[in-house]
Parts: C-alpha cells; sequence; structure tokens
C-alpha cells in the first residue's frame, strides 16, 4: 500500500513539466488539504491562523487476532489549531494547542472542556518549487508534544482523560510539487512521510491506558510511522476539491504496574479524507472535511466530520 502511494505520486509528478505550465499558481487559491501539512515555509514576519474544529465518532477494532470488536459508540468533540510564525523566509516556528470534550464509551461524558497536549513545532525548508523545474518543495519539521494533558487520576470517568502523559518528539520529511491537467487546471500534490518516539510516564489510578483505581505503575506509547499522500484539485481559482490516504503504524504500547505486564499491541490503520475548500482570498479559506478510518488491528473505526479556517497575514 505505502508502495502504491508514492507510486502515484511520482507518476503525477511526472506531468510537470514547461510545456504544462500553461497558468501562474496565483490562478488557484489553497486552504490545504484536512491532513497533510505543506511543506513550504511562510514568509518572515508573517502569521498563519488554522483552526479545526471536529467530530470524531468511535466505533469498534479489530484486535491482535483479526477479531472485530464492536465498542459502543463514543464521540470526541474537539478543536485545534496550527498558529504558526514565519521567523525567517526558511523557517517557521508554532503551536499546536487542542481542546477536547468527549462523550460515550460507557462512560460518562467529560466534566467540561479540558486542554490536550500542547505541540511546539519548526521546520525548515530545504528546496523551493519554480515553474518549469523539477525540484519540489521539500522541508524537515521537528514537533514536541508537551504532556499538558489530564491522563491519569481520572476517577470513575475516563472521559476525562485528554492528554498521553508522556513528552514525545516527531520527526517529518514534507514534499509539495504541481501538476497541470490537460485542461489548465492546477493539481497540487502532497506526500509527508513521519517518525514519532515517546517517553515513559508514571501512571495512577485510572487512565486513559485502560488502568484503573488504585493501580500504580508506568506506561510507554509505541513509536508512530505515518505517510500521507494527498492531492488538491483547482476546479476553479475560489473552489478546490482535496483528498488525503494516509496509512499509520503505531509499536507496542505496555504498561507496567501494580496489575502486571501488559502489551497493549501495536496497531495498523488507513485513513481516507475527502474535503471541499473555498477560498475567497489568496490568504483566507475554509475547508469541509470528513476522515474515515476503517476499523483497523487496535484502531477504532471513525468517522470525523471537521471544518478549518486558514488565514495568513
Amino acid at each position: 500500500m505505502r508502495a502504491a502511494m508514492v507510486g502515484l505520486l511520482v507518476a503525477l509528478c511526472a506531468t510537470v513539466t514547461p510545456a504544462r505550465a500553461q497558468e501562474a499558481l496565483s490562478d488557484a487559491w489553497w486552504t490545504g488539504p484536512m491532513l497533510a501539512p505543506s511543506a513550504n515555509t511562510l514568509p518572515r514576519g508573517h502569521v498563519l491562523v488554522e483552526p479545526y474544529l471536529y467530530d470524531m465518532m468511535q466505533y469498534g477494532s479489530y484486535d491482535r487476532g483479526g477479531k472485530l470488536t464492536p465498542a459502543q459508540h463514543a464521540n470526541d468533540l474537539g478543536s485545534f489549531a496550527y498558529l504558526i510564525y514565519g521567523l525567517t523566509d526558511r523557517v517557521s516556528v508554532g503551536l499546536i494547542p487542542i481542546l477536547g470534550y468527549n462523550t460515550g464509551g460507557g462512560a460518562p461524558s467529560s466534566s467540561g472542556i479540558g486542554f490536550g497536549d500542547l505541540g511546539v513545532l519548526a521546520q525548515y525548508r530545504l528546496t523551493q518549487y519554480h515553474l518549469g523545474s523539477w525540484v519540489p518543495i521539500t522541508a524537515i519539521a521537528v514537533q514536541e508534544t508537551l504532556p499538558t494533558g489530564a491522563y491519569d487520576n481520572l476517577g470513575n470517568n475516563p472521559n476525562d482523560g485528554f492528554g498521553s502523559g508522556v513528552s514525545s518528539t516527531k520527526v517529518s520529511f514534507y514534499m509539495q510539487t504541481y501538476a497541470w491537467m490537460p485542461n489548465g487546471r492546477i493539481l497540487r500534490l502532497r506526500l509527508n512521510l513521519s517518525q514519532s518516539l515517546s517517553g515513559r510516564t508514571n501512571v495512577n489510578g485510572a487512565s486513559v491506558y485502560g488502568t484503573s483505581t488504585g493501580f500504580r505503575g508506568t506506561a510507554k506509547p509505541g513509536g508512530t510511522t505515518t505517510l500521507d499522500a494527498a492531492g488538491e484539485y483547482s476546479i476553479t481559482r475560489n473552489w478546490v476539491i482535496a483528498s488525503d490516504l494516509v496509512y499509520t503504524y503505531g509499536g507496542d504500547t505496555t504498561v507496567n504496574g501494580t496489575s502486571g505486564f501488559v502489551d497493549l499491541g501495536d496497531s495498523h490503520s488507513f485513513a481516507f479524507a475527502p474535503a471541499l475548500e473555498y477560498n475567497w482570498t489568496a490568504n483566507a479559506g475554509i475547508l469541509f472535511g470528513v476522515r474515515f478510518f476503517p476499523a483497523g488491528r487496535n484502531t477504532s473505526a471513525s468517522i470525523t466530520p471537521a471544518i478549518a479556517i486558514n488565514m495568513v497575514r
């Protein structure tokens, strides 16, 4: 599957030739697809603000033996935002704050809106795209996730857990290029590869790791590998249809303590996220999208409608 995604992007990139550059890039405005961040950095002194609102509706998952385990219906309502600043033309820095409110899953709803873990990121652009060139935009990004969300001592309500309790580091390679279709419209393409590693945390009582009251021990989430291939087709200058195809592998998460040692297993999942963009200027637009996660190994099936506003100043 991963090879097919890479092959598809390479084949599409092969259509980018000087003869196909029939119109300037300004003839299409973009917000970006639902999931894949941009390889481009902001010009020095400019700011990007992109808040998201979403509702993740969860269902069942497959265990390590391949058995489908139904889950009680649950809704995770949330919001996060990209707050990015152009430190230099090649370097952007920013924050990703997260808010959440959970319902269902056999537990009471969250006691209130809670803060999730906070993301801090830096991105360095390696290359820039120019019309007539084969060189795409490429960048390296590093994101540190700080454990600011509640994750243990949850009492009788696991829906009050919004964080992981661990610091994690994600290193990503981003690529973005453009293709011109036979009708002259532009197709923007992204391919992003990310790897994250997490530390270990102490866990007390009921937690997001499935422990219960009285538990004392530690938990260590497994590393996560993500491959995201995304495309955006400019129907007109203002209207764009977009889609992400994502593969995610999560390593074994382990919990060790008063209940013994538990290996929660690894996880595999695929996601498909179609979206519609409307951009009223080159620097402002809105996105409506839906992310579909079929049930995967140790991954709940979910449907997540989302809306986002993208603003650059």
